[in-house]
């Protein structure tokens, strides 16, 4: 797995909340995130933290299957980190 950053999630951003899934095995990680993003309003994002190696693919599946986001990922030694936005229209 390589370092892949979205040349649109600039250096800074703050996300709109914080998911610590780090420690939790496969399927909680997705299911974690999956529960956080339904708490968001359209267009928050959300950044996960995850140690599980299965959170590269499941991530990243989910976020083609859905109408979400994947801004950017990457990983950081042991941890997986990505940045999912909420679908929908952020309101103005």
């Amino acid at each position: 797995m390589s370092e892949q950053i979205a040349s649109g999630l600039a250096e800074g951003v703050q996300p709109d909340q914080l998911l610590d899934a780090t420690g939790l095995h496969c399927p909680l990680p997705l299911l974690k995130a999956k529960q956080a993003l339904a708490g968001l309003a359209p267009g928050q994002l959300l950044e996960v933290s995850a140690t599980d190696a299965g959170s590269w693919r499941d991530m990243a599946a989910f976020t083609e299957l859905s109408e979400h986001v994947m801004e950017a990922r990457t990983q950081r030694g042991d941890v997986y980190v990505f940045w999912i936005r909420k679908a929908g229209n952020a309101r103005s």
